[in-house]
């Protein structure tokens, strides 16, 4: 991600236009304003193999000790992620905000949106709901046909995971509304997958507002952020930084 950023920002600058970096995730935009240079760490193949072992809950706990600020911006059910996360931690021996650093070739002003957190959950559920009638479940079903394993999907992480487990019929549901599934009715076992289907929705809603619960948390300790409620603050942000 830093290098195509940087590559796409300098062809921006090459044209005399002003790169705007817009994402929510705080390490990969850390990685591009403060020229993080990621670590060259190599596979341990044996410590992966380990840990591949350990289920998610503990690999978090695990990355918590090791680099707590790396552990707020993760998906914490990702257990890819989080093995390479903890593979960096334990070979550099420091967290990511103590990694080299290099002076990026600009100047960057960071503005942060705050939003009521019962808006955000409301932004979180439109933002979703509109994926999922795009095509999403469809988009993961392709997928495997295509080849990608089960394993893998669930390893993309919050929408790709409860998708994949909802299609291999994982998402678990109250005992009773399973036993509906034996009926020889048609529309109980029509009902049933919608069940399923609602249930997954919720699961990828409440995963999501965990994470961006988090990604405030990681946002906040930056002093540089402007935080804005309204459009107009921008604006006038950005034409004091321009004259600089």
């Amino acid at each position: 991600y830093q290098k195509l950023a940087m590559q796409a920002i300098k062809k921006i600058q090459g044209k005399n236009r002003i790169p705007f970096l817009i994402g929510g995730t705080g390490f990969y935009i850390q990685s591009v304003v403060d020229g993080i240079i990621i670590p060259k760490v190599k596979p341990d193949w044996k410590l992966r193999e380990k840990l591949e072992k350990e289920t998610a809950e503990k690999l978090f706990l695990k990355l918590e000790k090791l680099d707590l600020r790396r552990a707020e911006n993760i998906d914490k059910n990702n257990k890819r992620r989080l093995i390479r996360a903890i593979e960096i931690a334990m070979k550099t021996k420091k967290p990511v905000p103590l990694l080299e650093k290099k002076q990026p070739p600009f100047e960057a002003l960071i503005i942060g949106v705050r939003i009521n957190p019962e808006e955000l959950k409301k932004m979180i559920k439109k933002r979703l709901l509109k994926r999922l009638r795009n095509g999403m479940i469809n988009e993961v079903e392709k997928l495997h046909k295509q080849g990608v394993s089960w394993k893998r999907l669930e390893e993309f992480g919050l929408e790709y995971r409860h998708i994949a487990l909802y299609l291999q019929k994982k998402i678990t549901l109250p005992a009773t509304l399973c036993k509906r599934a034996y009926s020889p009715s048609r529309i109980a076992t029509r009902n049933v997958a919608g069940e399923a289907k609602q249930k997954m929705i919720e699961k990828i809603q409440k995963e999501s507002e965990h994470y961006a619960k988090r990604q405030m948390t990681w946002f906040k300790r930056d002093k540089r952020i402007y935080w804005i409620k309204n459009p107009k603050q921008t604006e006038k942000l950005v034409k004091n930084f321009l004259k600089k």
